[in-house]
């Protein structure tokens, strides 16, 4: 398995958690978080080029979540912040091998995929 998430768990809204993503088995380029809650598509979160001078953000995380990734690791991180109900999904990561000087949010660009970790935000 190349992609293996981390860190989710039950938490009050107003929390924080970091998710980590381990990637293994090759060198990844641009990678990404996506969310499903249920009943809902599965949606971009952010992501992040190889070279991972910035990230982007969907709307509704953008200010409280930030990306980040370790090379040497070859690890993904998401810190989330201020969490609310919204944000209780199960969330995924992705990677692609190519890298691009901006980050796609369609799933269809990132060929590899963890099997997720469960967030859970009480209110």
């Amino acid at each position: 398995v190349p992609l293996v998430e981390s860190g989710g768990g039950l938490v009050q809204a107003g929390d924080s958690l970091r998710l980590s993503c381990a990637a293994s088995g090759r060198t990844f380029g641009d990678m990404a978080w996506f969310r499903q809650a249920p009943g809902n598509e599965r949606e971009f979160v952010a992501g992040i080029t190889r070279i991972g001078a910035s990230g982007s953000y969907a709307d509704s995380v953008k200010g409280r979540f930030a990306i980040s990734r370790d090379n040497a690791k070859n690890t993904l991180y998401l810190q989330m912040n201020s969490l609310n109900s919204e944000d209780t999904a199960r969330y995924y990561c992705a990677a692609t091998a190519a890298t691009r000087w901006s980050v796609d949010t369609r799933q269809g660009t990132y060929e590899y995929w963890g099997q997720g970790t469960q967030v859970t935000v009480s209110s």
